[in-house]
Formats: C-alpha cells, structure tokens, sequence
C-alpha cells in the first residue's frame, strides 16, 4: 500500500464505455505519452523471398541499353536469389541442429523462433546488460549480471528442449521490461520443459548501486509497453486428501524406546494388523532362569502372526535356558540365538510361528565396553487398511554403556490419497498439508519420495506427519486437508542473508525479510505468468514490493483492450516476507489454482478500496501470519509499537484498529470469488472489508466508492478453517483520513464505520440487491466461522462446524438504516464437536473432554473480549474449556434461520454447548422478528437454545440485550410449540402464566405478539430504566442503556408484549426529552405506558413520522390529556394522554397506525413516534414504584393461547446429507454399527447398517452385508448370514454386483468370524486380517476395481474394546468406479460461474 504523501504521479480514470457511474474505476494510465504500439508477430517459419522487380520506365532510343543493363539485373538478381536461398537454408539448418532430434519448429514456442540469436552472457555480476531495437535473444546458458533491461522491441527467449534438460539459472539484481521489451519463458500452448531459477541477488542497506524508480531494488519489473510470458509445466497446484493421515503416520501412534542399563532381553509385542504396541516385558536372562523360563512360556501363549522384537540390554546369555533358546528358534527363526556370548548385542525383529524367513536379526562382538556400531533389526510390515509401517530393535554398547531400544514407526513410509490425479507431481518436489484443526501451525512441508507402487492419486513424503490431517467428510462437513505443490520448473527467488540485519524490522522476525519482488506498471503489452514458483519475495518494510503486484493497471481484461485478459495461473508463493498477490487499481484479473503460503501480512490483497471485477478462482492460502505494513497486518505488539503514523503519544488498541490480517483481503464487494480455500490465518480467512474512500496511491481520485452499497460479486464454494478470529467476516472499514489530534489513530487502521447494504447500481434509492453466500464450507475457527454484518445478505448450502461460534449475524445499527433489510440462512448444517477430535500440539493450547463421546479433544481458544461487535477494548484470559461453544448465534436481527440442521451440540460438566444462542455480554437491541423454522436438531443435539447464565463468559447477564433475548419459533421445530416466543426465563416484560419453561435453556416458551419500544432520553445523564409490566409488579426490568452512562442522550430498546400495560420509571431525574419509537409494530399493535414525572410536570405530546432514509419528519399531530385513565381508555384510537398527578404517571397510547411491509422496522409511511417534552421545577428522583401499584396491578393472562405442541416435523432440515467443496459431487451417508459379546453384556443392543438414513437391523448373531451401487447410490441388497458357510462364500464370490459399496457389520460370535478376513481383501483391505479373539468388525469395501478405494476401512473391536458407531460420506460417480456414462454430463456450476464472472 502507497500512502500519499503529497503530490505526485497519479493516475487518470477514464470513464468506462458504458457510461457508469464515476466511482466505478475504468483503466489506470499513468499520465504521459501513450504506449507504443505493440511489436508485430514473428515472421513465419518459412525462408523469405522476394517480390518481383518492378519495371522501369523506358524510351525507345534506350532500348538497347535498357535491354543489356536488364540482362546485367537479371544475373544480379540472380546472385542474390541464390545468396539469399543459401542464408536462409543455412540459418534453418543452424536452428533444426540447434534444437534436440526429437524437437520440431512449433509456432507456439518462443524459443523456435528462427529469427532468435544466440546469447551466453557469460558471468559478470558487474555487467549491466540492455537488449534493445532489432536485438532477439535466445538465453542458452546460465549467467550473472548486474542487471537485464529488455526495451525498444528487445526479446530475450530462455532456450528449452524436449527432454528437460536445458536447465538456466539467472543471477542479476533486477531484471526490467519496457517499451516495447519482452521476456518469454515458455508459452501457454508450448510449456517450458527444463528447469529455471531466476535468483534476484542485493541487499536492503547495499547502496552502491541506486535504486530504480518506481522499483526500488531486487526485482523484476515490467514498465509500459512491456511483455512478460513465463508459462511452466502444467500440473495440478493443489488438491483434497482423500484419506485421513494420523499423527505419525500411523493410527496406534507409534512407538519409541530407549534405555541404558535393561540387563537381559527386552520384548515388544506387536500387533500385525494395526502397528500398535501390545506387550512390554524385561526378562532377566542374565541373573534369573526363572525370567528365562518366563519368555520361554511368554511367546508359548503368544498367537500366531504376532510381531515379536528382542533386544539385549547389558547381556543376556548368563542364565538363558535351552529351552528357551529352542522356543525362540521354533517360533521366532533366529540363529544366532544358541551362539549369544556375553555382553554380546543382539536385535531381532519377527513374526511369532514366520519361520526363518520372517526373522531378521543382528549380532555385535562386545570389546572394550564399545561394540563399535549398533546391532540393528528392521522389518516392514503393513496394516489392513495398507499403511506401511517398519518395526526396529537395536543393541550396543557405546562409550561402556549398554543401549537397547525400540521403534514402530512409518517413517519414509506415509503414502498420502488424494482425490485428483497428480502423477505429474516428482521425487525430491516439496509439498505443503494444511491443518485441519483449531491452528494454523499443524500445516507441515514434505519432501516427495519415489513410490513405484504408488497409483496415480498417490504420493510418498518423507519422514511422518506430526499432526493428524482429516481426509473425509466428517458428520456431514468436508474437512479434508488442502495438499499443494509448492515446485515449480520455473522459480524467482530472492537470495537472503542468514539473518536479519539493518531496518528490515528486525525486533520481531529474527530471519532475513528484504526478498525479490515482480511488480507490473499499466499499460503493459501482455503479462501472464502460469506454473511459475515465487520463494523469499516480497520486502517487509518496503511498501509496494510484493512478490506479485499489479500497480496501477486499470482494466486488464478484454474491457483495457487486452484481447488475451491478464491471468496468473497456478503460481506457487510461498515463504513470503509481504503478501502474496497484491491487485492496486487494478480490474478484471484473473487469479486462479494459486497457492500462498507461508506470508507476512495480507495475502490475496485488494489494495485501494476500488479494484473490482477481479476474480480469484481456486486458490488456496494458508499459514497468513502478522506483518508490519499497515495496522491492519499488525498483531498486539506491532500495533503498540509502530507509532510513527499516529498522531504524538497515541498508543493504538490492537482489538479495534489492528488485528485484522487475512488471507483474502477484498476491499470492494464487486469482485467474484469461487472454489477458494483459506486454511489458516491469524486473524481471518476471508475479510470483505469497506473502503469509503479511494486510500493509497489513489487516495482523493475516487471521493467516494460506495463500496458499502456495491452488490456482492460472485460467492460461491469457497472453504475458510484453521483461522483464529473468524473464518469469514464481512464487516467494518478502514479509517480514510491521516492522525490528527481529533482522531489520532494512524491512516488505514482498522475502523467501524461501515455497513455492507448492496443496492442496484451501488444507489440506496435503488431496491437491495441480495449479497448472496452460496456453499461456504467453515470449520475449526477458533471464534467464529463466519460473521457478517449488513443486509440484505443470504446463506446457503454451507456448512459449519467445530467453530466457537458457528455463525453470527449483526444489523448495520439500533434499527438498520437500510429499511427493510434482513438476514437469512437456509439449507445449512451446523455441528458443535464432530469428530475431528484434533491433535494436542501445534500451538493448540487448550485440550479437554467434549463432544458426544466426551473424549478428549482440542477446544476452540477464545481468549479476548467479544469486541466484534461492540468494538470495545479489552483483553482477558480464561481457560477456553468452559467457552460456551453455540453454532447459530442471535445478536440483533432480523434473521431467518430455516431448513437446516444440528448435529453434536453436546453440554459438558464445565461448558454449556448450544445449537441456537446469543451474543454474549449483549447491549444492543434484539427483534422478535428473528425468526427460525424447519429446523432439524439430531439426538446429539442436548441444549437446542440457551439464554445464559451468570458466570464465565457471560459474567453478571444482564446487560440490556442479554435480558431481552428473543427469537420466534414459527412452527415449533426449535420448541415444539409453533408460532411461539422463546425468551429468557427472568423477563417478566414478556411472559404470561401459561408459558411453558425450558429451565436448560433458562428460558421459556411463551404465545403472543411482541414488538419494541425505543425510548430515546435527553437532558439526564446515567439514568437507568426501570420496566415494569401491570401484571407483574414486583419483577421489573431494568436497562442501562446503550450509550455511555454519562452520555447526555441515552437509548433503551425494550421487547414488550402487545396488548399489555406497562410503567416507566428512572433512578434519577425524568429526561426532559422522551422519544418514543414504535419499532415492528404491526397495525393495530398497541401498548399502554405510564411514564413517571414529578406532579408539577407540564408536557407538550405530539406524534410524528421519521424517514430515516431522509432524514425527515412529517405529520406532526399534538396529543390532547383527558381527565382519567379511564376516559383515555374510552379513547385508546385517539392522540391522548392522561397525568395522574397522584402517581406521578403520564399514561398515553403507543398505537401503529400503519403496516409495514416486509422485513422493516417501520411502518410504509415512516417510523411513528411519540415524542414527550417535560417541563418541571422539581429535581427529584422519579420512581412512582410505591404510588403506582397495587392502584394499577392487574392479573395476569396470556393475550393468545399457547397452541397445541407438536410432533416432530418431517420435512425439517436441510435436504444434503452432505456439505462438501465439491458440490457437483454426490455422496451416500453410511453407518455401520456392530456388537460384541462384551457389549451385549453390558445390555447394548443396538447394532445395524444405515444408508442414508435407511437403517438395517442386525437383531441376531451373523454378520449382515449391505451392498448399494456406487454411481447411484441405490441400495442393491442386504443380506443376513447366520455364519460364514458355503451360503455366504458364494455370495462375497458371485452375488455381489460389480461397482458396489460393501457394507459388512458384526454381532457376536458367529461361526466363522476370523475366517470371513479373507474374503474381505478383493473388496479393499489390504490384506488378511486376523481375527481371532477379536470381538466386532466393520467393514467399508467397494467391489469393481483392482485397487482399493481410499474410502476402504476395516475397523475390528478388541474383546473388550467397542468398535462404536462408524461412519463414512462415500462419493458417488466417481471416475475410477467405470461407472456407465451419464445420458448428459452434470452441471459444473463453478464452471459456469467462472465464465460468467469473466464475460
């Protein structure tokens, strides 16, 4: 970001040709001279001729000599055919042997070009070199310069050949395009094949060379009139796992173990099918034959098919007995056994009954208290679901000590599934996981290794994953980790130092961060850059120097006269010292399968608040950490510490200016974003933040952007996760003036000044436009997955889960200023605690039990007040195990929450979990327009609402809007009751006595109308309110209020119940002012209000309209007194009031007169009022409490009956069972849940097969087989089987139909159980499981392909372990499932969109 300064160099908008309106930018040109044109095609690849001669002019009496001198021409002419026929036979024959014997001249191939020269520089890093007018290069060998300036219709072509092996590295400071120069690598229909490297060499504090203008040092830039073509190998930039990957790579963990001193034989039992360590036992065979005896029997007892590894600590051979030996030669195949001597080392590594060919072991003579090396036994093994795993002994003496261990591990082992086919993806490439947990720092870097048995979708890294990656859909919400590709065959790189050094911020990043960077000025000729790798670019404290900038280019599309529109294609940008891709005044680029990760600052960034029509397809970012740059990069120190833009001593306060770094950054609406992912960000994934004016460089050129009122662009499919504040937040703006003593805080910080309210045409007296969120898949964000502010804006097919807060809604003020705006999400699934348990590591601080299994899991760290909302400050730490965890979160409204679904909201001893909640510490107003129907909550669901509760997190609960929480039930699905009011159990304002109480919910169920009163006060400050209703006297309600208490001007919105008497009284002077504001009053609606006054009071009572649009009032009618209440009873339709001097009460009616029309606050003829000016002598406290009742105390009733409850309503939910980021994909939701004998003891009887929701009983002993057709989904057949008899062989032989998902699901111990492994491996297990003693098995399999799905799993039950419900989201129609072809391909809306988006 530039900030002015001053004047300088701005560019000029030029209206759009469609004649919009100004604020919406056309193309940036800086101001000068047009470009020059763009340089003509190469000549084609032919050998030129020449045109004929043309005749001369003649005179007869010249013929003769006319005619010798044309003979003289023609054998001239001749000569120089011949001349020229030979030059350019030679010049193609020098090219065709220039190129490979496999290469042929392509068009499409920059380096072809047969009018190229050969150019080898050479290395001379103080030779600045410029390619000018007429010169063509073709670069053939690796060089270093000082710098490279290509202009005036200089090319340099990097040479390639078929084979790859034309490997270039360009050292130079900077390289420069202008005027006319061009520098190609590659083209898009002739990729570059061999390696690149392009390092920019310099330092920050090198001042020996000056910087270049515009540019500044270490950079490649492109200036008017400049090409840059740099096009790599094309391959897939990112993609899904398919199959989780655990924590080391195995599910059982891993083993390690190591100790000096464990005389005697050490001995690990190994489970074959699983990798997990069994057994630990140290038998003394050195001093004890009865621990010889032990070991002998031990491995007697031990199964068959175990993994059984020895290891001699110290010696082992004093007492060890024959016996013993001849066991472990028998079942273990060892022979060295019977030769140990003493203090000899001695590993072994075996499978129990093997043979000698299952057995390695390993022998070192001891001498000297030294064995000179380690005894070392390895074998690999494999799991049934074919994770590869090795099992390690050793033995030593090293230095006179014994050292024996242990290990189990996969290390060089991990094969990951992934969905795409990325077999163009190499050995010794690295790679990049995301997390998918709570933190960002569980994403972890790879080095791919071979793996020749490896299929297609399948990769080998090296070394074991810390961190457990989810590779599924769990309970219903795509969480599978984004894999990318982080080489490329192209590289810019910057060269660093070892360390930080001069001003390059060093007190807070200890490495180097004065990278390269590649910055594009307007009016370029032609930029694309695809498959191209970006490593340490970008300069921290450089502003402007990004590792991908586009300054200042205006329209970069086919709307800027680009007939092939700007694009970067599959870059891979990564360890970035400042952002990723940074777009400034720049329209209609495209931005797609590009991967940012690793990067200080904003990553994906909109710079000024006017870039629009850019779209981001496919690109993922993760690991976005703070930056310095701009405050809204900064973290809690670097906001208090950077200073030098506020205004003197000012300490900024990181929650409200600060704190805002985000992976997505879009400063304007009007841009399209589709299929993203932003997996792990300090603060945010997806930021839509609201410039009101043009800021930076182009600060004043556009005064006003209405980006608050510009419709939303494109939303569709994009995935936020691992972020600590909010996975996606639409929300405030940018403070757009410089420090000043007034407001002090620095240019660009973070401001709340803005509210997203889309109209036609970005104009408010135009109708809304719905901003709409389509399949927005949020989970593991630490506070929140998504929050939004404004409206109108809509949600659906999105899915959240394992958020703080799933996803939270907020209005544009007290009532919106945009009348009639409202919020909705619809279709959606929302899940507490799934079952991603995460892992405890990572900077994930906070580990506890939870969920529906109370098992232990990481919990969502919300450690600072909930400032999104009320900006204020404030910072506290409490443990995060009792955050009360809440998936649709009410702060204010209207909203409509419908058709959708909860799942796993589970309240633990510690924490309350609830599916609907409220914004805690709550000021703000809430309607009872918040509306909620056809909602499905599962069993899992314990706490469906919760209103709080004094304690943590919600302290006292009793601010204004805590104690006026409200929502309406519209059919029941929420309570059971419909058209009912869920409001909190303590506010009497609004209940009745045939309410119904939810006491979990501390609330209760209530029938009735309600509305709101705001009563604006003027001329008293701390005033508190107290409500008090007729029926209810001894429970009043008391509000503080909105506004500060010492405020002079106070507001209080209270939720009353229609129909009903209330009184009014304050703890200090009554206001001499009092507005009363009739808000979601439907016609007819009334209230009676008695406010208290001194008996002296005289008052003027008039109505009014306000158009808050306008800010105009209009029909303006005095109110008359009558003598008694009961008279203004009499009269309840007309403008009066009655003052009971007695009590000190002014009784009036607030009576709408007027409908309303949709979802506004007001009526269609303005918000009616009732405005009361009081004039007193006396400064007396006015609480008439004492006077007022029991003289005015009623009985209480219910103004509408409660209704009759309900049932339970079918067709409530949202209709996908699914919410996955491949929406054009379908998926069958299975469960399977066997029973062992030990659970049946323990009076379990449930065990069956569900398939979207049809559940299949297993009632007796057998095993019960389920088969459903993989590219429909239907289910084919279900099966029971007693036993494994010749019945059930045939039928996994024969009646299974081919391209079928298997389900298989165990009860008891039916004959045959361990038998029925081996039928089980043509359908996906990785082999022959064993069985025996085994207590349940589930199996998901698939039949109708040589190789198992990724999906594939057995899971078998111990004893006494539970296998427990499993479930699996199985993709349907998949490519590798031969399915038959469809009668028309389906519908790839992405697709669709992208090409509308670029229309």
């Amino acid at each position: 970001m530039q900030v002015n300064n001053g004047p300088g160099r701005h560019p000029v908008f030029m209206a759009p040709s469609n004649g919009s309106a100004g604020y919406a930018p056309g193309r940036v040109a800086p101001v000068r001279s047009p470009p020059p044109a763009k340089a003509p095609p190469p000549p084609p690849l032919k050998p030129p001729s020449l045109a004929p001669a043309r005749p001369a002019a003649v005179h007869l009496p010249e013929a003769r000599s006319w005619r010798e001198h044309a003979q003289n021409q023609q054998r001239k002419n001749a000569y120089i055919c011949t001349g020229i026929s030979l030059g350019a036979l030679l010049l193609t024959l020098i090219l065709v042997l220039s190129l490979t014997s496999g290469d042929i001249l392509d068009e499409n191939c920059p380096d072809h070009d047969p009018t190229l020269r050969t150019w080898n520089p050479g290395q001379d890093p103080k030779k600045a070199v410029v390619v000018g007018s007429g010169e063509r290069l073709r670069l053939v060998a690796s060089a270093t310069l000082q710098s490279l300036t290509i202009q005036s219709g200089g090319v340099v072509v990097f040479a390639d050949n078929k084979d790859g092996s034309k490997n270039i590295t360009l050292r130079t400071r900077h390289v420069l395009i202008e005027n006319g120069g061009a520098l190609h690598i590659g083209g898009p229909k002739c990729r570059y094949r061999s390696r690149v490297t392009i390092t920019l060499v310099g330092r920050s504090d090198d001042t020996s060379i000056p910087e270049v203008p515009g540019f500044g040092r270490k950079f490649v830039g492109v200036r008017a009139g400049g090409t840059l073509e740099l096009h790599g190998i094309e391959r897939p930039s990112w993609t899904f796992l398919s199959r989780t990957v655990p924590a080391s790579g195995l599910a059982t963990g891993g083993y390690a173990f190591q100790r000096n001193f464990s005389r005697g034989i050490n001995l690990r039992v190994v489970d074959q099918d699983s990798g997990a360590m069994l057994l630990a036992e140290r038998f003394d065979t050195h001093e004890s034959f009865n621990d010889s005896r032990r070991l002998g029997q031990l491995l007697q007892t031990l199964p068959s098919g175990r993994i059984v590894t020895l290891a001699v600590g110290d010696s082992a051979v004093k007492s060890l007995l024959e016996e013993t030996k001849r066991t472990i030669q028998e079942l273990l195949g060892s022979t060295y056994v019977n030769d140990l001597k003493y203090r000899q080392a001695w590993a072994l590594v075996a499978v129990l009954g093997g043979g000698n060919g299952s057995c390695t072991e390993d022998t070192r003579e001891h001498e000297n208290h030294d064995t000179g090396g380690r005894a070392l036994a390895r074998r690999d093994f494999v799991t049934v679901d074919g994770v590869r795993f090795s099992v390690a002994a050793y033995s030593e003496w090293r230095n006179g000590f014994p050292i024996s261990g242990f290990q189990v591990d996969a290390v060089d082992q991990v094969i990951l599934n992934l969905q795409d086919d990325i077999s163009s993806w190499r050995a010794g490439e690295r790679i990049v996981m995301a997390s998918t947990d709570y933190s960002m720092h569980q994403a972890e870097e790879f080095t791919l290794l071979p793996c020749p048995h490896c299929t297609k979708r399948q990769v080998r890294i090296q070394g074991k994953p810390q961190f457990t990656h989810m590779g599924e859909i769990v309970d219903g919400v795509d969480m599978r980790a984004e894999v990318a590709l982080l080489s490329r065959n192209i590289l810019v790189q910057g060269e660093m130092e070892r360390s930080c050094y001069a001003k390059n911020w060093c007190q807070y990043f200890s490495h180097d961060t004065f990278g390269g960077h590649i910055k594009i000025l307007g009016n370029f000729t032609s930029v694309h850059l695809s498959q191209v790798e970006l490593k340490h670019m970008g300069q921290q404290a450089v502003r402007g120097s990004y590792p991908i900038h586009f300054h200042l280019c205006g329209d970069v599309d086919q709307q800027g006269g680009y007939n092939q529109p700007t694009y970067l294609d599959s870059l891979s940008i990564h360890h970035s010292f400042s952002r990723c891709v940074t777009i400034h005044a720049t329209n209609g680029l495209l931005v797609r399968d590009t991967v940012g990760y690793d990067a200080l600052g904003h990553c994906f960034f909109l710079e000024d608040g006017i870039e629009q029509r850019n779209t981001f397809f496919h690109n993922l970012g993760l690991v976005t950490k703070p930056g310095t740059l701009l405050p809204t990069d900064r973290n809690d120190t670097m906001c208090t510490e950077i200073r030098g833009r506020v205004y003197k001593g000012y300490v900024p306060s990181p929650a409200t200016e600060c704190k805002a770094v985000s992976t997505f950054w879009i400063a304007n609406p009007n841009n399209n974003l589709i299929n993203n992912a932003a997996a792990g960000s300090q603060d945010a994934g997806i930021w839509y933040i609201f410039h009101n004016a043009s800021t930076g460089d182009t600060h004043g050129l556009v005064p006003e952007t209405r980006a608050e009122l510009t419709p939303l662009g494109i939303f569709y499919n994009n995935r936020v996760h691992s972020n600590f504040k909010a996975g996606l937040f639409i929300d405030k703006g940018v403070k757009t003036t410089n420090a000043t003593s007034t407001d002090p805080r620095e240019y660009l910080c973070l401001d709340n000044n803005a509210r997203f309210r889309p109209h036609e045409d970005s104009d408010s007296s135009k109708p809304r436009v719905a901003a709409l969120i389509d399949t927005l898949i949020s989970f593991k964000n630490n506070d929140l997955g998504a929050w939004i502010r404004g409206g109108d804006i809509i949600i659906k097919n999105s899915g959240f889960a394992d958020n703080g807060v799933g996803l939270s809604f907020a209005s544009d003020g007290s009532y919106p200023k945009d009348i009639g705006s409202s919020q909705e999400v619809s279709e959606s699934l929302f899940v507490g605690e799934s079952k991603n348990r995460g892992f405890n590591g990572g900077q994930n601080k906070y580990w506890g039990a939870g969920g529906v299994d109370n098992k232990m899991r990481t919990l969502p760290r919300n450690n600072s007040k909930d400032h999104y909302c009320l900006g204020t400050i404030g910072q506290w730490t409490i443990l995060s195990k009792t955050f009360p965890i809440r998936g649709f979160q009410i702060y204010d409204g209207p909203v409509r929450l419908l058709r959708s679904t909860f799942k796993s909201y589970t309240s633990t001893s510690e924490r309350f979990t609830s599916a609907v909640g409220f914004n805690l510490k709550n000021v703000w107003q809430l309607t009872p327009r918040n509306n909620l129907s056809s909602l499905y909550f599962l069993p899992s669901v314990t706490l469906r609402a919760f209103f709080g509760r004094p304690g943590q997190w919600f302290e006292d609960n009793d601010l204004d809007g805590d104690k006026n929480s409200i929502f309406h039930d519209l059919d029941g699905s929420v309570s059971g009751y419909p058209d009912t009011y869920a409001v909190r159990a303590d506010n009497y304002l609004v209940r009745h006595p045939d309410c119904v109480s939810m006491p979990q919910w501390n609330g209760c169920v209530c029938s009735g109308h309600y509305a709101q009163v705001y009563i604006k006060t003027q001329g008293v400050p701390n005033l508190s309110l107290s409500i008090i209703r007729d029926e209810y006297p001894d429970k009043p309600l008391v509000l503080r209020g909105i506004n500060s208490q010492g405020a002079l001007s106070q507001q209080y919105q209270p939720v009353l119940m229609m129909s009903k008497s209330y009184t009014l009284h304050w703890n200090g002077q009554a206001p001499k002012e009092i507005v009363l504001s009739l808000v979601n009053f439907n016609l007819g609606d009334w209230t009676l209000l008695g406010l208290c006054y001194p008996s002296d009071t005289a008052f003027q009572v008039i109505s009014d309209f306000y158009h808050r649009q306008t800010n105009v009032f209009d029909g303006m009618e005095d109110y008359g007194s009558v003598s008694s209440l009961a008279e203004l009873e009499k009269r309840a339709m007309d403008r009066k009031y009655f003052f009971d001097k007695s009590t000190g009460l002014l009784w009036l009616y607030t009576r709408a007169r007027h409908g309303r029309s949709g979802h506004s606050y007001c009526s269609v003829h303005g918000c009616e009022r009732v405005k009361i000016t009081a004039t007193t002598s006396t400064k007396q406290t006015c609480n008439c409490t004492a006077a007022t009742y029991p003289k005015y105390s009623r009985t209480p009733s219910a103004a509408v009956p409660m209704p009759k409850p309900v049932q339970s309503c079918s067709r409530c939910g949202a209709s996908k069972v699914a919410f996955s980021s491949d929406p054009s994909i379908s998926y069958l939701q299975t469960q399977i849940k066997p029973l062992s004998v030990a659970e049946e003891q323990k009076n379990d009887t449930q065990a069956f097969i569900t398939v979207n929701n049809a559940q299949y009983n297993l009632t007796k002993n057998g095993f019960l087989v389920v088969s459903a057709d993989a590219c429909t989904g239907k289910v084919t057949k279900h099966s029971f089987f007693a036993k494994l008899d010749s019945k059930m062989e045939l039928y996994f032989k024969a009646g299974i139909p081919v391209r079928s998902i298997v389900l298989l699901a165990s009860r008891g111990q039916p004959d045959g159980f361990a038998s029925v492994a081996q039928y089980l491996v043509p359908l996906g297990a990785a082999k022959v499981a064993d069985l025996k003693g085994k207590g349940s098995i589930t199996f998901f399999g698939f039949h109708g392909s040589p190789s198992a799905q990724p999906w594939a799993s057995l899971q078998v039950g111990q004893s006494e372990e539970a296998v427990g419900l499993q479930e699996r989201y199985i993709p349907l129609s998949l490519e590798e499932y031969a399915c038959p072809p469809p009668t028309e391909q389906p519908a790839r809306k992405d697709l669709d969109l992208l090409r509308k988006a670029r229309s």
